[in-house]
Formats: C-alpha cells, structure tokens, sequence
C-alpha cells in the first residue's frame, strides 16, 4: 500500500507538481536527469521513489520547503525540514541576522513577515506608514491586509489599483503552495480594482503613498529571504524593505515628522 499524505498519494502530488509547472513526464526527466519511464513508473505507483529521488525530482520542480516534506512522506520518508518557533534558542542566528538587516535599512521602512504575510518583526521606519492605520489591524498585524484594507493603508495608496495588482498577483502566484486562499479571497473583496498595465519604461512597481501630512512618497520594494534555510519558519521567513524611488523621498524621511 502506498503511503499517504491528506489522502494523496506521493504519484498524485507529484503529477500536481508537474503539472503546475507545466511540464511533460519528458519535461520532467529531463530537468532530474532520470528516465521517462522511471517518472511514470513512480506517478504511477508502480515504483518506489528513493530519497535521493525524491529530492532530486523536487529539486527540478522548484517544491518549496514545506511541501517537499509533504512529498518525503506520502512517499514513505522522514521529513527533511524542522520547524521551529522564531522564539527558539536554536533560532538565535536568524533573529540576530532580521535584527541587523532591519536596522540596517532604518529610517527606510522594513518588516519581516511569514509564510501567511503575518508582521515578524518591523523597524522604526515603518511607523511613517503605519500612522493612520486602524488599531484592530495592528493588533495580530498582517502585511497585506494593512496593505488594502479600506481602514489600513489603501485610502492613501494614490496608485492603488497598480498596487493591488502587483500584491494580489503575487499572493495568487503563492497561494496553492502557501495554503493563503482564504486570505486572497478575502483581499479580493476589499475594494479598489486592479490596474494590469505595465510601464516597460520603469525600474519597478511603485507604492505611492501619502503620508498623513499630505506629503506623497514613492518607494520601491525588495525582498531579502534566507536562502540556505534547512528550518521550514526561517525558509518561510522574508524580508521586504521600502526603498525611496526618488530623492525626494528619501529626504521626507530623513527628516523629523511634523506633528499632524
């Protein structure tokens, strides 16, 4: 009997892989280096993947962390990622290394957030964005929902619809592997549209955000993750800094906050 995960058998995900990858058992073979047959013999059930080959076939796949565990034990195997709380002793490194890196961007503003966007962690900076927002949604802060929510940040996101596009389309590209479905369905209903066109002329998405004083500031993103993780919550962790995309929005907060 094949050894299964919520049902599932390890044929059965890692056909689902394939195919969300939009590959070919060919395809697939190919990216391993293994035999088109051995792919099918193993969809199939008709042999048992080693270890070894389970990995390898993740590898080719891009599998996240997470659910290659999945796959390691619908096929019979121990995971190979631990789980530990950020609080853990043996986390003491990877809270060292979000400490300096958030530091490091202040007064930028600059948040580290988990695999479901839930705030880890977030630096001083990020008070010029979060002025304003809705009490209840700092309470158990999540990053996209402060994002556009109608009592977060999205009144004052002057290119909202261009801004929920990008987080949306990003949470949709996440959300089979991630399990955040109820989360995008949720943000899909808040209000505020979605502008797809691209400036091919541009570096990147802007968030153009007013701040309470009126003042417009321009930022552009960029996302620091763990790359060598063997620990599924720092392999899940990132870091997301707002840079300025113009001097004038540096200068705005490089300067004291007049009072409102």
């Amino acid at each position: 009997m094949l050894a299964q995960v919520s049902g599932a058998t390890f044929g059965d995900l890692l056909r689902d892989w394939r195919r969300r990858r939009r590959l070919s058992q060919l395809d697939l073979a190919l990216a391993a280096d293994v035999s088109a047959r051995h792919v099918s013999f193993v969809e199939s059930g008709r042999s048992t993947p080693s270890r070894a080959m389970v990995l390898r076939l993740a590898d080719a796949l891009t599998v996240p962390p997470r659910e290659q565990n999945h796959l390691l034990l619908a096929a019979g195997l121990a995971p190979a990622y631990a789980e530990r709380a950020v609080e853990d002793p043996g986390m003491a490194a990877v809270r060292a290394g979000i400490d300096r890196v958030l530091a490091a961007y202040d007064p930028y503003p600059c948040l580290a957030v988990n695999r479901n966007w839930d705030v880890v962690q977030a630096n001083p900076g990020t008070a010029t964005m979060l002025d304003g927002v809705a009490q209840y949604l700092l309470e158990s802060p999540n990053a996209l929902r402060i994002a556009l929510h109608p009592d977060g940040l999205a009144p004052r996101i002057r290119n909202l619809g261009q801004w929920r596009h990008h987080l949306l389309s990003r949470l949709r590209r996440e959300a089979g592997a991630s399990g955040s479905a109820e989360l995008l369905a949720e943000l899909e209903s808040y209000p505020g549209g979605e502008d797809g066109a691209r400036d091919l002329g541009g570096v990147a998405v802007p968030l153009e955000l007013y701040r309470l004083d009126g003042v417009l500031l321009s930022f552009i993103s960029m996302v620091t993750t763990f790359g060598t993780a063997l620990d599924l919550t720092a392999a899940e962790l990132s870091i997301e800094a707002f840079l300025p995309a113009d001097e004038s929005t540096a200068e705005a907060l490089r300067l004291p906050l007049a009072p409102v």
